[in-house]
């Protein structure tokens, strides 16, 4: 038996139609917004990133100036400068001053 579509009903063709333009618009509109969820993603994950990245080096370079002042602190700077005569100091001898 051959089916004959001109057997069928206008209203059921546009019926059909309308249901399988449907389904292309869903399929459409979920494709768009899988692909959104796929660029958020990366978007979320290279800022992740970089920010990880910024704030490990801040950390490194404070860590770092931390670690050259507590050593300066160590080492005994103490000590005068021979006496010096000028117009804003008068005559005292200029002293070495620590980190206070």
């Amino acid at each position: 038996m051959q089916f004959d579509l001109s057997s069928v009903e206008t209203a059921t063709l546009v019926f059909i139609g309308t249901l399988v333009f449907g389904l292309v618009l869903a399929a459409f509109v979920l494709a768009a917004g899988l692909v959104a969820l796929v660029l958020l993603g990366a978007g979320k994950l290279s800022w992740t990133v970089v920010s990880r990245t910024l704030l490990a080096v801040v950390h490194g370079i404070n860590a770092g100036w931390d670690r050259l002042v507590h050593h300066a602190a160590a080492l005994d700077a103490g000590g005068d400068f021979q006496g010096q005569t000028a117009p804003s100091t008068g005559t005292y001898p200029r002293v070495i001053l620590r980190d206070s």
